[in-house]
C-alpha cells in the first residue's frame, strides 16, 4: 500500500484491536483511528469473562507479540460426549476425543480471560501508536453511527463520534451480546439461556475441555490456568451451561444443588464438581448480517455474526475475518477497494457461513423434540471417533477454520 489512506476500526475488544495492531504493521501507509466508548483509564485487566482461542487465533496472536502465555491454560484435549443412554450400535459410548497429541500439536487451543488478553492487546497498541502520528487512539469517544459514502459523494465511510468524520474504510467490530444487539439479516433467538460461571473441580485432568450433549442443551467446563492460592488436587474450569429459556430450573437452585444437578450430567472424566462460583446468565441466538461488507464498511467478530457458544468459535471467526481483511489490504488503494472488498467477501464466505450453520444446527438440535434425535446425534459422536480421518478433518477445522 503506497498511497496514505484512512482507516477507522471501531471497537478496542480484542477483534478491534488485533485488527488495528496488524494493520499499523502491514499496513505502513494507512492512517488508523481507533474509536472505543471505554475511556483509556479504565482498566479492563480485571474482567473475568472467558475467552477460548483456538490454536489458529494463538499462533496470530503472538505473531501480533501480543499474546498472555503466562495467563492462558492451553487445551490439551477436548473430550465431546452425549449423556447416557446413548450408546453407538457397535456398544460403543457417545464421544469423541481429540488430543494435541494425536494432531501433531503443541495445544488445540488456550482458554483466558477477556481482560487478561484485551489488557496485553491494548499494550501493544498504545506501544505502538505512542511512537507514529498516523496511529491514533480515540478512547472515551462513543460512535453513534457509520455509514458508507455513494459515489457522489465521494465514496468511502461516514463515522459520527460526536463529529461526522470521512474515512477510506470503516471496519466495525463492536458487537455486544445477542440480547442487547439491534436485529441483523439472519436471526434466531434459540430460547435458551447460557449460565456463566466458575466450577472448581477434583480429579480433573489439567488442560482438558469437556462438552456434554444433554436434553436440555449443552454444558461444558474449559479448562482455566491455575491461581496462586489454588490448592493442587483441585483445578478451575469456566462454566458454560444451558439451558431452555421457558423452562429453566436453574436460577431457582441453591449452589449445592447446582453442583448435584451438574455431577449427575457430566461424564466421569469430568472430575468431580466441589463448588461454583455466582453464577451469571445471557439470552442465546444467532444475529448474523449476510455479507461483511456495505460500501466502504466492513464488520468482523460480533458485529457481523453473533453465534451460539456450543463450538467456542465466535471470537475465532472474529480474528479470522480481520487477519485476512489485512492482508487483503496490503496492495490496495482507495480506488481499487471495492474490488478488494469483494474478493474477501468470497473467500471469507466458506469458512464464516460453515460455522454459522454448524452452531445454528446444533443450538436448534437441542429444541427439536423428533424420536430418536438423541440417538442420531450420539451415534455421529461415536463415528467421528471411529473414523480418525474424518476426525482429523474436523480437528483441523476447529483450530484453523476452513481454508
Amino acid at each position: 500500500m503506497s498511497t496514505p489512506w484512512k482507516i477507522a476500526v471501531i471497537g478496542a475488544g480484542p477483534a478491534g484491536l488485533a485488527l488495528a495492531l496488524h494493520a499499523a504493521r502491514r499496513l505502513p501507509a494507512a492512517q488508523i483511528a481507533l474509536f472505543d466508548a471505554r475511556p483509556l483509564e479504565r482498566d479492563v485487566s480485571a474482567d473475568p469473562r472467558t475467552l477460548a482461542l483456538s490454536l489458529g487465533s494463538v499462533q496470530w496472536l503472538r505473531r501480533l507479540g501480543a499474546w498472555p502465555a503466562a495467563l492462558a491454560q492451553p487445551i490439551l484435549e477436548v473430550h465431546v460426549s452425549q449423556a447416557p443412554p446413548t450408546l453407538a450400535p457397535w456398544g460403543t459410548p457417545a464421544e469423541v476425543r481429540i488430543s494435541a497429541a494425536d494432531e501433531g500439536e503443541e495445544q488445540l487451543g488456550a482458554v483466558l480471560s477477556y481482560g487478561a488478553l484485551v489488557s496485553r492487546l491494548q499494550q501493544a497498541w498504545l506501544a505502538v501508536a505512542a511512537e507514529q502520528p498516523r496511529l491514533q487512539s480515540r478512547f472515551g469517544l462513543p460512535v453513534a453511527q457509520v455509514r458508507a459514502l455513494d459515489a457522489t459523494q465521494g465514496g468511502g465511510a461516514e463515522v459520527d463520534a460526536g463529529v461526522a468524520e470521512r474515512f477510506d474504510l470503516a471496519v466495525v467490530a463492536e458487537g455486544g451480546v445477542f440480547a442487547e444487539q439491534a436485529r441483523k439479516a439472519v436471526v434466531h433467538d434459540y430460547r435458551q439461556t447460557a449460565w456463566v460461571g466458575t466450577a472448581t473441580l477434583s480429579g480433573a485432568t489439567p488442560g482438558r475441555a469437556v462438552e456434554r450433549f444433554t436434553r436440555h442443551g449443552p454444558v461444558a467446563l474449559l479448562p482455566l490456568p491455575r491461581v496462586a492460592d489454588q490448592p493442587a488436587d483441585r483445578q478451575r474450569a469456566a462454566l458454560v451451561w444451558c439451558m431452555p429459556a421457558d423452562d429453566d430450573p436453574v436460577g431457582a437452585l441453591s449452589e449445592a444443588q447446582r453442583v448435584t444437578v451438574l455431577n449427575s450430567l457430566l461424564p466421569e472424566v469430568a472430575g468431580r464438581v466441589t463448588g461454583l462460583s455466582p453464577l451469571k446468565h445471557f439470552a442465546l441466538g444467532l444475529n448474523a448480517e449476510r455479507t461483511l461488507v456495505d460500501g466502504a464498511v466492513v464488520r468482523i467478530g460480533n458485529a457481523a455474526q453473533t453465534l451460539h457458544p456450543v463450538a467456542g468459535q465466535g471470537l475465532n471467526l472474529g480474528l479470522r475475518d480481520a487477519a485476512v481483511l489485512v492482508e487483503a489490504l496490503r496492495e490496495a488503494t482507495p480506488e481499487a477497494l471495492p474490488q478488494v472488498l469483494r474478493r474477501l467477501e468470497w473467500q471469507r464466505g466458506p469458512d464464516r457461513w460453515s460455522m454459522i450453520a454448524a452452531t445454528d444446527f446444533l443450538a436448534r438440535s437441542f429444541t427439536w423434540q423428533w424420536p430418536g434425535l438423541p440417538a442420531a446425534r450420539g451415534l455421529g459422536l461415536a463415528a467421528l471417533q471411529a473414523l480418525p480421518p474424518l476426525k482429523h478433518l474436523l480437528a483441523r477445522q476447529m483450530m484453523f477454520g476452513r481454508r
